[in-house]
This record gives structure tokens, sequence and C-alpha cells, in this order.
């Protein structure tokens, strides 16, 4: 019997869904109570943990120490400057908004815990509580990743609305810079997951971890893998992405005019979304829980028991080591290299990989075979780039002819208002100067370019001995 059909048979009794979830949802509510405050804690724990990490990887790239007085190895650094901020002068400023100015660092806060509700850190029914058999996860839904995404974009409300309420032209241009960049990049996001949830057939976040059993779903969705990891690091604001608070314009962004607890909380909600689009990741493309490739073929216990949450939590650390490793190898890039990159490079890559993807399900359900797809697929492919260049020879051509019924572009003197300004829509900036090569340099003294006299003032020295 079809969907449809039951549908028709039972039109006002309740449908379920199709994953299997009925394990979730049967706990205590101690058990419940647990289950939250240990993701809490982990989420906390791992902040902590990263932030000494990054600026100890940093020191490192840099040939510097790093934190060295707090705790062995320094590894206390992060929770001093915790207390330092929450025992310096809470200042609020006086042309903000207050309410909204206060509960901004609150709305950014808040939705960057809830997302790790529906992570998985192992197996269903595997592990027992003070006998009690559990899953490894706090809950699951039918919908979860697109609970994940609703989260993350609540998230951004909070710092459009710190750079609204401060009264200050700074953070207003930071918020809108982040609202910007989320719009942009969430696009490409959702059509990598997408291709995900083809692949699973599933949203639940334990159901597509249970898909990769055979095989991880990077390696069957590189591409979707790759736009994932560049948009995640532009929804956390993160260094090449982080304009919104851009400290060479910006002064400090959306946070600049917050102090105290109120700042600590939008660095605690920075690093938190770290970690969750990290365990979000390692969710969707890297296996979730299950060991890797290695150790899961000789070892058969690496999949069960208690173990799972160690393969979970490397794996973050990893993708949290490439956050890190970013930060201190790429500089940031410009604005609108940063809205070329999301509008015209991601978002059309994603939505033709996904194209791609769903017409390689469709074969394959229709009982293809695998070799005939991957020739279809080739061939359009193929067509697709023959025509592509075939239309950037006619676009060339017909560029160049306007170019030339134009005639040369009038000089552009960005000094002509008495300070510098931008171009305009059709106007250059005049060529930079540049250094010309060394063979073509002259030698310049002080006694002018004739060194005869030096060369002979140096053969007497040698003569000397000198």
């Amino acid at each position: 019997m079809t969907a449809f059909a039951q549908l028709a048979a039972a039109p006002h009794s309740a449908v379920l869904a199709a994953e299997d979830l009925s394990m979730f949802g049967t706990d205590p509510w101690w058990l419940v109570v647990i289950k939250a405050v240990f993701c809490f804690a982990f989420l906390m724990v791992t902040v902590l943990f990263s932030i000494v990490w990054e600026r100890k990887v940093v020191a490192w790239m840099q040939l510097r120490i790093g934190p060295n007085r707090h705790g062995p190895w320094g590894m206390l650094q992060s929770l001093a400057d915790g207390i330092k901020l929450m025992l310096k002068e809470d200042v609020v400023v006086k042309r903000a908004d207050k309410v909204v100015y206060v509960l901004a660092p609150i709305v950014a806060a808040i939705p960057a815990f809830m997302a790790i509700a529906v992570i998985p850190f192992g197996p269903s029914d595997e592990v027992s509580i003070f006998g009690h058999r559990t899953a490894m996860q706090l809950t699951d839904l039918p919908i979860a990743m697109l609970y994940v995404l609703a989260v993350a974009s609540v998230g951004i409300y909070g710092i459009v609305l710190a750079g609204w309420s401060s009264g200050s032209t700074y953070p207003l241009l930071g918020g809108l810079r982040s609202c910007a960049q989320m719009i942009s990049y969430e696009i490409a996001m959702g059509a990598a997951f997408a291709s995900v949830f083809l692949y699973s057939g599933s949203m639940s976040t334990s159901k597509i971890v249970e898909a990769q059993q055979d095989r991880w779903f990077i390696i069957l969705l590189p591409v979707s893998f790759i736009v994932y990891i560049v948009t995640m690091v532009g929804e956390t604001n993160r260094a090449p992405f982080d304009m919104p608070e851009s400290e060479g314009d910006l002064v400090g962004g959306f946070n600049t005019e917050y102090s105290s607890i109120k700042f600590a909380m939008f660095m605690l909600a920075e690093y938190v979304n770290m970690v969750t689009v990290s365990a979000v990741s390692t969710t969707l493309f890297l296996g979730g829980w299950r060991a890797p490739w290695p150790i899961s073929t000789f070892w058969e216990g690496a999949n069960h028991g208690w173990w799972p949450m160690l393969w979970f939590v490397i794996k973050v650390q990893l993708l949290l080591f490439f956050f890190i490793w970013l930060r201190g190898t790429l500089p940031r890039v410009r604005y609108d290299q940063l809205m070329k990159l999301g509008w015209k490079v991601l978002i059309p890559v994603s939505l033709l990989w996904l194209m791609l993807v769903a017409t390689v399900r469709a074969l394959r359900n229709e009982g293809y075979d695998f070799s005939k797809i991957v020739l279809y697929v080739a061939g359009a492919v193929i067509a697709i780039l023959l025509i592509s260049f075939v239309a950037d020879i006619f676009r060339d051509k017909k560029g160049r002819a306007a170019e030339a019924e134009a005639g040369p572009e009038p000089a552009f003197d960005p000094m002509a208002g008495g300070f510098p300004v931008p171009p305009l829509p059709g106007q250059t900036l005049p060529p930079v100067p540049r250094r010309r090569p060394r063979s073509e340099r002259e030698l310049v003294v002080s006694g002018g370019p004739d060194t005869e006299s030096d060369g002979n003032s140096s053969d007497g020295k040698e003569a000397d001995g000198v």
C-alpha cells in the first residue's frame, strides 16, 4: 500500500514518520536532565579547551610561546579570561536601545547551545546509565537537520540586533555585514544538506549516521563537504570570513560597544558555534560516531559501548584545528570577495551538484547500471562545459567590440576632491607603479653613476693587502 493509499484509508489517524525513532522520548526525566547537563558541559569544556588550543597553535605557527602562566602549560588561561571578563565594569552606552542591547548577547548565545541536542554521540540503545538502556543522544527528530538550520538562523539575529541597538555606526555596519553573510551562505549550506538527505533518505541525524555504515558521505559527496566546510566558516564569522567584526575597518564590529559579561557571551557564542558546526559536519560527512576505517576493520567493538564517543570527539577536535589553522594561515578577504564567493561560486556550484546527485539517485532507483550512470553524467558535464566555453568566446568578442567602440576610458583621479574616493562603475584606478626589474636598475653611489674610480680604489686596496 502506497503512502497516498494509507492517507486515504486513515484520514483522521496520526501518520508517523518513516524513521523509527521509538527509542527516543522514553527516558525518565532525571536521565533527560543528565543528558542535557552533559551536552552543556561538553560544549563548555570544549570551548575552554579550544580557546587555549587556538592561542597555543597560532603561537606555535608564529614562533611564539603562547599562554604559559595560568595552570600547567597555560591550560587554565581561558578560565582566567572568563573570570576577568565577568569582573570588568559592565558599561551600557548612552544612546543604546537598552532592552535590545541587553537581550542581543542572550539571543546570540542560547541558539548556539540548542543545536547540540540532536547530535548523536554514539549508537542507539548501546549504553546503560544507572540500569536504563538509552541512546547516546539527547533527542532526535524526523526533521532534525531542519531544526539545526532554523536554530543557526536565529543566532544571527543576536549579532544584527547588537549592531543596531548600540547606536553607533561601526557596530551597525558589522550587523549588516553579518546579515548579508548569513543570507548568502545559508543557501549553499542548505543545498549541501539536501544532497545528504537524498543519499541517506532521512533528515534524522541518527539515521544519517546509520546510512554511513559502509561508506562515509565525504567520499560519496565530496563537493557537498567542501561547500559545507566553506559555509560553516562563513556562518561562524571566523577568519578569513570575519567581516562582521573586522578590526581593520570596523574597530570591533557588532560588539564594539559591549563589555564585561555581555562581551563574553558573544565570544562564547562564537566558539560554541564552532563546536556545533564541527559536530554537524562530523555527523553528516565523517561517519558521525563511527570509528575510522583502519580501526573498524580489525576491531569489532570499536563501534559499540562508550568507544564511539571517543571517535566523535576526535573528529570534532580535528575540525576545530582546521578552524585554527585557517585563522593562522589566511588573511581576511575583502567584503566584495566574500559576497562574490557566496553568490557567484558556492550557490551555483551547490545547486548544480544537487541536481547531479538527484539525477544519479533517480537513475539508481530506476535500476540503471552504475557504469551507464557514469557515462550519462560525464556526457552531461562535458556538454555543459562545451556550451559554457562557446558562450565565453562570444561574450569576449562582444566585450572587445564594445570596448573598441567606447574608446579609452577617462582618467580617474581618486584625489580630485581632496581626499581618496573609490572609483564609480566604469572607472578604473590608475596602474600602481611597480619597481623595475633588477637587471634594468643602475647602481646609485654618492659620486654619480660612474663607478670606475671606485673600482680603481678597490683595486688599490687589494694591492696594498687590505
